[in-house]
């Protein structure tokens, strides 16, 4: 994973741990059911990676093609 698609995620997830609102200025943010670990977009899959931030399981995957972070909660 590039870096910039890194801190993209970091900024989104620890957002979202911190005050729960899935959102972000540069980026759509879309939050999945829980426990999800993967998405399809357009006919292509985004895998999720889980981050750990506050105690809480955070799942989260970027993609490029469409500037979208999707998010689930562990």
């Amino acid at each position: 994973m590039q870096s910039e698609e890194k801190t993209i995620l970091q900024r989104v997830v620890e957002n979202f741990a911190l005050t729960g609102v899935a959102s972000d200025d540069q980026v759509t943010v879309i939050n999945l059911p829980k426990g999800k670990s993967v998405t399809i977009e357009n006919d292509r899959s985004v895998m999720l990676e889980e981050y750990k931030v506050n105690e809480k399981s955070i799942w989260a995957g970027y993609s490029s093609r469409s500037n979208t972070v999707y998010l689930s909660l562990g």
